[in-house]
């Protein structure tokens, strides 16, 4: 590439010379893109080891499964080495059954029992979080972290002490209070005790969780707004519904949502209380799905029943995320 220049020869006379200019380099514009394609690439080349762990871990078991739901597995089968396809006539069973409809249903109350107790509880003890001074507000969080890591099956194992028919501490309280009553009372003999007890416990090892994410939740909210609020004349239910709820209202879906998966797939609690009894009443799906494919050895009925159990968490949640989606849009 050139361009022109004006001079002067050597008669004087001005002259018109080329002057040449470098060209850039071949592959410059190529080369400036990389740093950018990189830099795009990076998040997912970050997420790469987490969906293949997630692939190997999650995604072959569950294919396994569902290759199991569509087949008649029983001890004879196993014993034998024998593969025998039956379509979808384990589906057809569970379905047209009356037991699985009845789970389901006890499934989705259980669950939005449990879950709309551990919101409201865990959400005051969020707050009383935010208003407690240093000490205290850390003497809580000490107690509530402590809740939330015991692992589960010994937490299971304290709550039937504490609710044993003969020597548990809830019975003799009871009675020293003057419920004599209560003194040998059975707690798992009927499904509602049993089922309050069951709550009682997944109760106490949720709200540690909503709670400290809840308080974490407070510390983003200015100081400056709730001062605004208190100029204009607002009391403290008034700046709970103008300042603080409009901040959380996103952490509560969130938080609603992962509550809802967790409850509604809870099984070493309710399995190590009673096993689903008395009677099969307190079977949950994981429970049912369990007790049809290991307990009874029907294998590809109980993988049919996990599908299913599958199915119905992603419909609850659909609906769910679509309820919130649909708030969030009128807010706008």
């Amino acid at each position: 590439m050139s361009v022109q220049t004006e001079g002067t020869d050597t008669a004087g006379e001005p002259a018109v010379r080329k002057a040449r200019v470098p060209a850039p380099p071949r592959g410059d514009s190529r080369t400036a893109g990389d740093p950018s394609r990189r830099r795009a690439a990076a998040p997912y080349l970050l997420l790469l080891p987490a969906l293949l762990a997630t692939v190997v871990l999650l995604g072959w078991p569950l294919v396994k499964n569902g290759m199991l739901s569509f087949q008649n597995l029983n001890p004879r089968q196993l014993i034998q080495h024998l593969t025998e396809w039956n379509g979808v006539d384990n589906y057809q069973e569970v379905l047209s059954g009356g037991d699985f409809w009845r789970v389901v249903e006890r499934s989705v109350f259980f669950t939005a029992v449990n879950v709309a107790l551990i919101m409201v509880l865990g959400t005051l003890v969020g707050l009383l979080l935010a208003r407690l001074g240093g000490k205290m507000r850390l003497l809580l969080m000490i107690g509530l972290v402590l809740a939330w890591a015991m692992p589960v099956i010994a937490a299971t194992t304290v709550y039937q002490w504490l609710f044993a028919q003969r020597f548990g501490v809830v019975n003799w309280v009871l009675d020293k209070l003057g419920w004599h009553s209560m003194a040998d009372h059975n707690w798992l003999q009927t499904q509602f005790s049993t089922f309050a007890v069951i709550t009682l416990l997944l109760v106490w090892q949720s709200i540690p969780f909503v709670a400290i994410n809840l308080y974490a939740a407070t510390t983003t909210i200015p100081r400056e707004l709730y001062e605004a609020a208190s100029l204009d004349g607002a009391g403290a239910w008034k700046s709970f519904t103008s300042v603080t709820l409009p901040f959380l209202r996103p952490f509560l879906y969130a938080t609603t949502f992962l509550e809802v998966i967790w409850i509604f797939k809870a099984f070493p609690q309710i399995f190590a209380m009673n096993e689903g009894g008395p009677d099969h009443l307190t079977e949950t799906l994981p429970i049912y799905a369990y007790v049809e494919g290991v307990g009874n050895q029907h294998f590809g009925v109980g993988a049919a029943i996990s599908f299913l159990t599958i199915l119905v968490l992603l419909v609850i949640t659909s609906y769910y995320l679509r309820m919130v989606l649909k708030q969030e849009e009128d807010e706008l």
